[in-house]
This record gives structure tokens, sequence and C-alpha cells, in this order.
């Protein structure tokens, strides 16, 4: 029997209009982006987790921390 995967998607973005670099804001040390991408992980329905970016900023952090990241175009609709 074949079990169903599950892949859990958080987007970034750099360009917010309320809270620009949002993703890399510091809490407790770490950036936000981190600490969602953390909670996520401990989902036991998630097989998979990667952070969707348009921002090469962004990017780095992620790998920093050894999550997977996709880059996406910053003309896709937030």
């Amino acid at each position: 029997m074949h079990k169903n995967k599950f892949l859990g998607i958080i987007p970034a973005r750099w360009g917010s209009t309320r809270f620009p670099g949002k993703p890399l804001h510091k809490i407790a040390g770490r950036p936000l982006i981190q600490h969602v991408w953390e909670r996520a992980k401990k989902s036991k329905l998630l097989d998979e987790v990667i952070i969707a970016t348009d921002d090469q900023k962004i990017e780095e952090v992620v790998k920093s921390f050894g999550a997977k990241v996709s880059m996406t175009s910053n003309s896709h609709q937030s």
C-alpha cells in the first residue's frame, strides 16, 4: 500500500508592506522564519517542510540553519 506524503510549504517574503524583512527579524536570537520552521518540523502530519522565498537574503539564512528552500519569482502573488 502506498502511503501519502505531506509537504509543508512556508512562504517567506522580504517585501511586506507592513513589516519589510519580517522573516529575518530576530526573536530570542533567531530569525522568525527559523522559529516557524522549527515548529512545523515538529508536526507529525508533515513528511517534509520547505521554505519558499523570492529573496536571496532569506535564502542564505534559511540554508544556514539547515532548512530546505525553494526560490520563487518575485512576480508571484502573495
